[in-house]
Parts: structure tokens; sequence; C-alpha cells
């Protein structure tokens, strides 16, 4: 059973109007008023950082349209055709995706926690172009074939029984995301945190999830045939285990803060390298001058206050490690992984070894998307390369620092900040 609905074209000056309303209304100002544009052409048109939370674009034709950063918190796009749409970096917490199709939309960085992205009715333009919503069971699936979900934040969303394959997800954060049935075939989740997700039922053949994290997650008749996951973290040690230490981990970090207060005269250098950390509590306020930790896992290890100035990690797993208040000046964090690391009041800058002598923080080819770097020193640092894409960087010292290539889009921060920055024109 379908029903033609009329369409209702708005230029762009006549949809400006009705989102400053909108905008009005949701700062609770005189004249404002709730925007409701269910069934609405709005092709093409620029929405691009305006606010439309809570707003009704139910059955909505925003094709190609303008969403980068837009705010769609618990906004109503149920069955809307959202093709090639542009929504970097938007909002869209407890947003109602249901039925929608994202066919191509980049969503890249946006926010989806909660969304719900789950069957629904979809809509269809007829032939005198007329939108008709098809009422169907709840097989009828979210299409998602072929978007961009890099980087987004899918926590807690709801996409079962959503198609999505060809799709990428690369460094998503999809923690506790349901996919029940959904179909990620050939889709590329490589480094997708899908820690607590349930996939049961899902076909994810032929998909690469290199790199993803998949502890505590339900893969139950999920099916797996030619999937890639090369390196991905499971409920498994990746390299080698806490128990092949020669003494617990306690007692090396004791014997090791010895060793650094007192010049190698007593005590045991610590060496961590190779080594699988998850789950460790030993590590935070510890004394970790000069550790060795080159390719360990440290995913969502507390490294909080610690002291690791001139540490060698390089190659690191560091994802969702809480480093905040950290003294990690002169460590070399070369081609680590900080994504979605909280680094906020961290001392990454040089390290004075004498007169003459200082060794710099190195971060070169670093990952930290999403990483929290608020009021972090940086000075001096080595950042070429680094990718720092949707990064907190607000207060942070960057004077001196080499982002030669790095990569900055949606990086939070001020202008004035890249005075003095290396690679940068400011």
């Amino acid at each position: 059973m379908s029903e033609a609905r009329p369409i209702y074209k708005l230029t762009q000056a006549q949809l400006d109007q009705l989102v400053k309303r909108h905008e009005m209304f949701r700062n609770a100002r005189m004249g404002g008023a709730r925007a409701v544009l269910s069934n609405f052409d709005l092709t093409g048109l620029d929405l691009s950082g305006r606010d439309l939370a809570h707003a009704d674009l139910t059955g909505a034709i925003l094709r190609r349209a303008n969403l980068a950063g837009a705010n769609l918190d618990c906004t109503s796009l149920f069955a809307a055709d959202l093709r090639e749409t542009d929504m970097t970096g938007a909002s869209l917490v407890k947003a109602d995706l249901r039925g929608a199709c994202l066919r191509g939309a980049d969503l890249s960085g946006a926010n989806l926690v909660n969304a719900d992205l789950r069957d629904g009715s979809l809509a269809e333009r007829g032939a005198d172009g007329s939108l008709k919503i098809v009422v169907v069971d709840q097989d009828s699936p979210t299409d998602m074939q072929g978007a961009r979900l890099a980087n987004a934040n899918l926590s807690q969303a709801k996409l079962s029984g959503a198609v999505a394959m060809h799709t990428d997800f690369t460094d998503a954060v999809m923690r506790g995301t349901k996919l029940v049935r959904a179909n990620l075939r050939n889709a590329t989740l490589d480094g997708a945190i899908l820690e607590g997700a349930d996939l049961s039922g899902a076909d994810i053949r032929g998909a690469s999830l290199k790199g993803a994290v998949l502890t505590q997650t339900q893969m139950v008749m999920t099916e797996l045939g030619g999937a890639n996951l090369e390196g991905a973290l499971t409920d498994k040690p990746a390299g080698r285990p806490l128990a092949d230490l020669p003494q617990s981990l306690e007692e090396m970090v004791r014997q090791h803060a010895l060793w650094v207060g007192s010049a190698g005269q007593q005590g045991r250098a610590l060496d961590l390298s190779g080594f699988d950390l998850r789950g460790t509590g030993a590590l935070s306020h510890a004394c970790l001058t000069r550790l060795l930790a080159k390719g360990a896992v440290l995913y969502g290890v507390d490294l909080s206050s610690a002291q690791i100035q001139a540490g060698q990690m390089q190659d690191a797993d560091l994802r969702g490690a809480n480093l905040s208040a950290s003294d990690l000046r002169g460590l070399n964090l070369t081609g680590a992984n900080l994504n979605n690391a909280n680094l906020a009041g961290a001392n990454l800058a040089y390290l004075q070894i004498s007169e003459s002598r200082v060794v710099r923080a190195e971060l070169a080819g670093a990952r930290l998307r999403y990483a929290d770097l608020t009021g972090v020193r940086l000075v001096r640092a080595n950042l070429a390369g680094a990718d720092l894409s949707f990064a907190n960087l607000m207060r942070a010292e960057l004077k001196g620092a080499d982002l030669t290539g790095a990569r900055l889009s949606g990086a939070r921060m001020r202008r004035e900040q890249l005075e003095g920055v290396i690679g940068v024109k400011y």
C-alpha cells in the first residue's frame, strides 16, 4: 500500500528563513517556530553549520545537500533521501534515520550516538515527481551502500537490518552498536572500535576489519567468509600476554622506578615491547621514564599522570588510552595509534637533557583522530605527517611544533595557536 504526497520545493532564501525561525525557537525567542519540512525538496541546498535539532524532516529530499557540521540531534529524518549528502562532522545524536537512503552520503566524523538506523518505511519518487511513502514490513532496510562514515561515532546506534555494503567505517567508534542481521558485505571497518557491538546474524563476508577492536563483540551466526581480520583486537591477547612477564607488572614497575632513581645502579629497566597490556591498572601515576614499549598494545589503558619522559613507544596501540596530565617530554610515539586517546593537560614538549642537548617529542605519522589534546604542551614536537583530524586542540601550546603534512581536518583550535608552527601557514 502506498500514498502519493505532494512535494514542496524551497529556494535557499525560503529555507534560510525557516531555519532562522527554528533557531529562534531553539533559543526560546519570540517569533520562533519549529521547522517542519516533511516531504520538502531541499536538493542541493546549504544547511551547513545550522541548528536543526528536533526538526521534522520526515521524507524530505536532501540529495546532495550540504549539512556539514549541522546540529541534527533528535531530528526526524525518517525515510529521508540523503543520497550524496555532505554530513561531515554533523551531530545526529538520537536522530531518527529509519528507512533513510544514505547511498554515497559522507558522514565522516559525524556523531551518531544513539541514532536509529533500523528498518523502516522507505521513500520513493513516483513517475510524476511526487514522493511516495511506501509502507513495508519490518525487513525493509536503511540503505547505506557506499556511504562514508570514517571516524564517525556510532556508539549505541541501532543499525539492525541496515544495508551497508561497500560502506566505509574506517576508525569509526561503534561501541555497543546494534548490527543484528546487518548487511556489511565488502564494507571497510579497518580500525573500527566494535567493543560490545552485536553482530549476530550479520553478513560481513569480504569486509575488511584490519586492526578493528572486537572485544566483547557478539558474533553469533555471523557470516565471516573472506573477511580480513588481520591485526584485529579480540578477547584473546594480541602479542605477548602479561603471563609471559618474569614478574608481576606491579613489581617490574617498582624495579624500574628504582632503576631510574639510582641512574641504573639498582633495579631493572622496564621493557614491555610487544606485550598486550590491556586491562592493567599498574601504570597510572607510575615512574616510567625511558620506558621501552615499542609495538605494545595499550588500548584503553590508564596512564594518567604517568612519567614517561624519553620513552620509546613507536607503533604502540594507545587508542582510547588515558594519558591525561602525564609527563611525556621527549617521548617517541612515531607511528603510534592514539585515536580517541585522552591527552588533556599532558606535557609533550621537548626534554632538556643538558645546556646543549634537547630531545623533542616524536609523533611523526602518529594517528590522533578525535584525541583530546586540550591544554597539551607540544612545544617543538615533531608531528610531521600526523593525523589530527577532529582532535580537540583548544589551548594547546604548539610553538615551534612541526606540522608539515599533518592532517587538521575538523580539528578544534584557534587560528592564533598556529603562530610559530612549522609547516602550516598562519
